[in-house]
């Protein structure tokens, strides 16, 4: 008899956590968030990106550079396409290409994820940096993207034991750069585990040819990084608390935290304005949706605006927000000279005005 108690006590124990495991996970996906509409003028789906646009990073130039393609576990994708990097030169409209690759590289295994570009100040000289899941790993490619021929010419992949999950990167040199990972373990079974018992076990690592290391911890899921236009500090989304963290960055690389700016959405992907210093970033208002995937009820999209983020009151701006009819699980937003090109992690990409 007394056995059967305890039984019938952990029983109710382990379905009380399992309860409130659940409740927490619905707090953190926002799943109790109703979509609205809150559209941009002349908005326009972009023909030629019909399988994702995951990361967008624009140059000063109006040259945009698009990740597309992205392949992860329950999400849509076409298995049949590998993934690819795309340009749309926005001085003369929204006319997407694909970015030749030359050098030994495999095209075919292709998965790009987030990107950045570095430009050398020495000879001008423009570096793309992908994050690449090729057969479900995580590393880091280099290319050098010409501008005038409109191609990447492989140069090194990046692999390192420190980067086992990388989500996005932001380039600091022409062969260094800072990295987040946004889960700990590369088992899919154990990586859903994660949020459900709240681990933060997640970091921002650094690398370079000569050091590699782990300098900014405590992660639920470390997304989205990008670095002021001063090179100062680097702003990375975390995701699962729905803040945006700014991080002060040291002469050795370490980072030091400075303070979090709370959003009220699950930010994605950042761009930083080079000119006015605000954060664009494409978020998820409702997680669960995301996760579900459902078509019938699709995860609608979010964008936005950080000014003054290193100021004592920040401004945050909800600057368009979809209810998923049109847009799709928005992952990145980046402006230029009054347009807002906003990107999907499976969906379309879409480019408005701004006024």
């Amino acid at each position: 008899m007394g056995k059967l108690v305890w039984l019938s006590v952990l029983a109710v124990a382990l379905a009380a956590l399992v309860g409130e495991r659940l409740i927490t996970l619905r707090k953190v996906t926002l799943a109790f968030r109703e979509l609205t509409q809150n559209h941009l003028p002349n908005c326009q789906l972009i023909k030629g990106l019909e399988y994702g646009s995951e990361d967008v990073t624009i140059l000063e130039n109006g040259l945009a550079l698009v990740s597309t393609g992205l392949k992860f576990p329950g999400l849509p994708s076409n298995p049949d396409i590998p993934g690819n990097i795309q340009l749309i030169d926005l001085r003369v409209g929204v006319n997407p290409v694909v970015l030749p690759i030359k050098g030994s590289f495999d095209t075919a295994s292709f998965n790009p994820h987030g990107i950045s570009v570095f430009t050398d100040e020495k000879d001008g000289s423009r570096y793309l940096f992908v994050v690449n899941h090729p057969h479900g790993g995580s590393q880091i490619e280099i290319f050098r993207f010409d501008e005038d021929e409109y191609t990447l010419l492989h140069i090194r992949t990046v692999k390192h034991e420190l980067l086992q999950s990388v989500n996005d990167i932001v380039a600091v040199g022409v062969d260094s750069f800072y990295a987040t990972n946004d889960y700990y373990f590369t088992n899919h079974i154990l990586r859903t585990l994660e949020p459900l018992m709240s681990l933060t076990w997640c970091n921002v690592v650094y690398y370079s040819p000569n050091e590699v290391r782990s300098v900014s911890e405590g992660y639920p899921s470390a997304n989205g990084i990008n670095i002021s236009p001063d090179k100062r500090y680097l702003y990375v989304s975390d995701i699962l608390r729905h803040r945006i963290g700014v991080l002060e960055i040291q002469k050795d690389h370490s980072l030091t935290h400075i303070k979090d700016v709370e959003v009220g959405s699950i930010p994605d992907n950042i761009e930083v304005d080079p000119e006015t210093g605000d954060l664009w970033i494409g978020c998820h208002p409702n997680g669960l949706k995301f996760v579900l995937c459902n078509p019938n009820d699709p995860p609608g999209s979010e964008v936005i605006r950080i000014q003054n983020i290193h100021s004592e009151k920040p401004v945050v701006t909800v600057v368009y927000e979809d209810d998923g009819s049109v847009l799709v699980g928005s992952s990145a937003a980046s402006p230029y000279k009054g347009k807002l090109l906003i990107g999907t992690v499976y969906h379309k990409a879409l480019c408005c005005d701004l006024q």
